[in-house]
């Protein structure tokens, strides 16, 4: 069984890291990394299909990894139907941030989870939103990541369907994981500040004021749980 791994950050960021670890847990495999060369941080679902797509097989970081200069989506399309043949597992993350309501709209971490829905592949996304008072615990989050992988391997997705999977910025917890929430996403739009300069803006909405209807994937997060969310294309 084929597992690929992807992002939106990029393959030298640490959560894919963190990623590979949890899956080595779950699977004793550490999966195929396929992730995009550069950050794709907020780039949705954009694909490529007017120019080649380069792929570099990154052998100094091990076997089965490749950096590929396209989107998330990209990741998952070149992987999937170039790359392997037989892929039956696709998880993205750990995205540095979270991705919850309407950011999965934006997201490139779950751009490629659905592209992977798009095909029939069980598919995962996690996020690990962030107080930026305070830097990740990227051992803690494998761990935990591993345990919800575990979970939800034991639940049948209907046909394009995929989870997106929040983890929550706490405290130590002595290696504890935190609640798991199986809820609904918010509908909520992110708080739309902008602050001037000259004949320019730039967004300053803050992402930790967002609406939090009660029972909703940001308001289970912002709780210090985790929230699972089951999608549908």
């Amino acid at each position: 069984m084929t597992i690929i791994l992807t992002n939106d950050d990029g393959i030298d960021a640490e959560g894919i890291w963190s990623l590979q670890q949890a899956t080595e847990l779950v699977f004793g495999t550490k999966g195929a990394i396929a992730a995009p060369l550069r950050q794709y941080s907020g780039c949705g679902h954009q694909v490529t299909t007017d120019m080649p797509i380069a792929i570099h097989k990154r052998d100094d970081l091990g076997e089965h990894i490749y950096a590929i200069a396209g989107s998330p989506a990209d990741c998952v399309r070149v992987a999937i139907a170039h790359l392997y043949s037989d892929v039956k597992l696709v998880l993205s993350g750990i995205n540095h941030g979270g991705n919850m309501g309407v950011d999965v709209y934006m997201s490139g971490t779950v751009a490629a989870v659905r592209e992977a829905a798009f095909h029939n592949i069980p598919a995962i996304a996690i996020s690990h939103y962030q107080d930026r008072r305070k830097a990740f615990d990227w051992n803690w989050a494998a761990q935990t990541t591993a345990e919800i992988i575990k979970q939800l391997m034991q639940i049948e997705l209907a046909p394009q369907s995929y989870w997106n999977v929040n983890l929550p910025h706490v405290d130590d917890l002595d290696g504890k994981i935190p609640e798991i929430v199986f809820c609904e996403k918010s509908s909520q739009p992110l708080p739309l500040e902008f602050k001037t300069d000259g004949d320019r803006v730039t967004y300053a909405g803050c992402y930790h004021l967002r609406d939090r209807v009660p029972n909703t994937d940001v308001d289970v997060c912002f709780s210090g749980k985790i929230a699972v969310t089951q999608m549908h294309i």
